[in-house]
């Protein structure tokens, strides 16, 4: 590990003006690329004291051993050099999307004598028309089969329209009327060269243009007579239309424009991008990077511009891109896409209107290619095991935690305090021994009194069913509600008939919590009390995703690339999850509950009919017995049981006689003239806090 002090450039060396830097390792492989407005002032952050620099670039630092830089005249020519070293370097340490070659396009080759239609891969060749990319190449040949009724253009590999030549015969597609066979003369170089430009004019989004012309010309050989070739351009017109449909328009005018959407964590980002053409979406594409340096959403943006607008030029570049968040400073980038195009560029964040929905499409689609790419990585079976390797690596355990339960506290401004657990076996979610606590041992907010709090109770019933061996007595325990009387939920016990214990009677290898060191400390001492010392504790902090071990005065660092580290970040994102739902949905029942919910035998019908009739909850409190009895459905007794509830639940309320429906003035706790003992009103309640 190099010392970032020695090869730190002396005072003054560095150029104050716009230029592009290159961090080096001791090898000479360049492993990071960087542009800055101001060199001098970039490259100092890069020099200041390593405890104050992101993990990222601190380990990007220590690894370097020289750096260098080029001084250029503008940003934007900055932007074009940086975009050119990471082609030609591939930094480690850059972000980089993974190249789009799985993504097939509907080529059509204008560098040839005969176009051709065909379906292409990998790097654009100079010459060739594109249109797309699109998810599927069946979706490029469904297209195509479509439009070569209108526009036969040739689809045969060279092999076979030489082959074709020389014997003077076509391939099928020339005799069903799907190809004009320029390879046996029925239609010239020019004329073949036109229909393929006709081709391109409607993929790109002249459509009404073509469909007006085949409506002409079917309305004249009607009008002559010729029904059958009226009938061929019926079904010519048809089949263009239903290529149109494939391609719904989703924004007016037809607008030319790409949208840019980014998903992203701590660790990877997904990008995903929508070509619209003529205001309908002609393809799709997305990519998935590893965020190997600290970067911003508006970075992100800037290098997926990079990415798909750093070879192409002209049309290829559209009028308008669309973005989450601009990169800063956006005057270069929006300089740099206009000589792209050789015409300005509109680089902005959609605020309204159809573009703006369209743009939410486009996020969601993201999100579910950052969970999807999550799911796959997480399902591999040699992934899972190098990362319980790794995690066992850094704790310093005697072997891989195959069940790590994580815990993470959940709270509103220390209103509705819960806890979760979660439960990964083998590297994968256990969902059915997952479990959530309510904080009962205080009030308020404090996360590690809580963390202490759950750890304490969770491994409590560990110990106490450890002791029972695995045998259950007849009574509470036999069937345990979902909920206990500390909040947690069990499930029924283990008198299943395969035999299994209780899902408490299970111990982890690895506890983890969402926090630092405090949270860390706090789970200790709760085991330390209980007499457990098998157990391993760490904490996963999520700001800098540092992993704290109990009593160690620094975290340990996980390598970036680790499995370990993003197996740890899956464990600690799903406890998050887990917990702030229960506590969404605790906060959520508190807002709409209601006095009347203690009355038993009271359902959502009458209680309805209650406030209809009485218009609110505070008139229906003043009402008497006899007036809550004129409502439809509600006897004496069920009224009397209401006054009941509705004065117990009201501040300082006044006694009710609940044999007369009389309002009493006697003090709370005083018997009424029937000997029965009078309602008085409970002491104000904190509304929701459950027992």
């Amino acid at each position: 590990m190099a010392d970032p002090s020695s090869y730190r450039p002396k005072p003054g060396e560095i150029p104050d003006s716009p230029g592009v830097y290159r961090f080096r390792d001791e090898h000479r492989r360049v492993i990071y690329v960087g542009k800055a407005k101001s060199l001098r002032q970039r490259l100092a952050n890069y020099f200041q004291d390593l405890a104050g620099l992101h993990p990222r670039t601190r380990s990007m630092v220590t690894t370097a051993a020289s750096v260098e830089w080029t001084v250029v005249s503008t940003e934007v020519e900055a932007l074009q050099l940086e975009y050119s070293w990471i082609k030609e370097y591939d930094p480690r340490f850059n972000v980089k999307y993974r190249d789009d070659k799985s993504y097939p396009y509907l080529a059509v080759t204008m560098n040839e004598e005969y176009p051709r239609v065909q379906v292409m891969r990998g790097h654009k060749k100079k010459g060739v028309r594109y249109f797309g990319p699109y998810a599927h190449a069946w979706a490029i040949r469904d297209t195509v089969d479509l439009l070569l009724r209108v526009f036969p253009v040739r689809t045969c590999s060279a092999g076979v329209f030489k082959n074709a030549a020389r014997t003077g015969r076509p391939c099928l597609l020339g005799y069903i009327g799907k190809c004009s066979a320029p390879c046996v003369d029925r239609v010239s170089a020019e004329e073949h060269r036109e229909l393929a430009d006709e081709f391109c004019d409607f993929m790109t989004g002249r459509t009404n243009t073509y469909i007006r012309r085949l409506e002409k010309q079917m309305a004249e050989a009607a009008d002559e007579m010729e029904y059958e070739r009226a009938a061929r351009l019926r079904d010519d017109i048809g089949a263009l239309k239903k290529a149109m449909e494939k391609n719904a328009v989703v924004l007016a005018d037809a607008t030319d424009a790409d949208l840019i959407a980014v998903a992203e964590d701590e660790l990877e980002a997904a990008v995903q991008i929508f070509h619209v053409r003529g205001g309908r979406v002609r393809g799709q594409r997305g990519w998935v990077t590893d965020k190997v340096e600290e970067i911003t959403t508006g970075a992100l943006v800037e290098h997926a511009l990079q990415q798909l607008y750093g070879e192409e030029t002209g049309d290829a570049v559209p009028k308008e891109v669309l973005v989450p968040a601009l990169p800063d400073p956006v005057e270069p980038v929006q300089e740099w896409l206009a000589g792209r195009r050789g015409s300005g560029v509109s680089l902005r964040i959609p605020q309204r209107g159809d573009k703006k929905a369209l743009m939410e499409t486009v996020e969601r689609n993201a999100q579910q290619a950052l969970v999807l790419h999550k799911t796959k990585r997480a399902s591999d079976l040699t992934t899972r095991s190098r990362a319980l390797e790794e995690i066992a690596d850094a704790l310093e355990l005697d072997s891989a935690p195959l069940r790590v339960e994580c815990y993470d506290i959940s709270h509103l401004q220390g209103d509705d305090v819960v806890a979760s657990m979660v439960v990964f076996e083998d590297g994968l979610a256990r969902k059915s021994e997952y479990r959530r606590f309510q904080i009962k041992g205080f009030a308020g907010q404090d996360d590690v009194r809580s963390m202490h709090e759950v750890i304490t109770r969770r491994f409590r019933r560990y110990l106490a069913e450890k002791e029972k061996t695995g045998e259950w007595t007849d009574g509470e325990d036999a069937d345990t509600p979902e909920i206990d009387r500390n909040g947690e939920i069990v499930g029924t016990g283990p008198t299943e008939d395969d035999g299994r214990p209780k899902k408490f009677a299970y111990p982890p290898q690895l506890v983890v919590v969402d926090g630092g060191a405090p949270q860390v400390a706090a789970a200790r001492r709760a085991l330390d009390e209980l007499g457990i010392d098998d157990i391993a504790v760490c904490g996963l902090a999520k700001r800098l995703e540092e992993v704290w071990l109990p009593g160690d005065d620094d975290p340990v660092v996980l390598p970036r690339t680790s499995e370990g580290l993003y197996l740890l970040q899956r464990v600690r994102d799903e406890a998050h999850r887990f917990a702030i739902t229960y506590q969404r949905a605790k906060r959520s029942k508190r807002f709409r509950s209601s006095p009347l919910d203690d009355v038993p035998g009271l359902g959502d019908t009458r209680k309805q009919a209650l406030l209809k009739h009485f218009g609110s909850l505070k008139k229906l409190r003043s009402a008497t017995i006899d007036q809550i009895c004129e409502v439809p459905g509600i006897g004496r007794k069920t009224a009397e049981t209401i006054a009941v509830a509705l004065a117990r639940s009201a501040p300082a309320a006044p006694a009710v006689n609940t044999a007369t429906g009389e309002i009493m003035e006697e003090e709370p706790g005083t018997m009424g003239s029937s000997g029965e003992p009078v309602a008085a009103g409970a002491p104000d309640e904190r509304r929701g806090q459950e027992t």
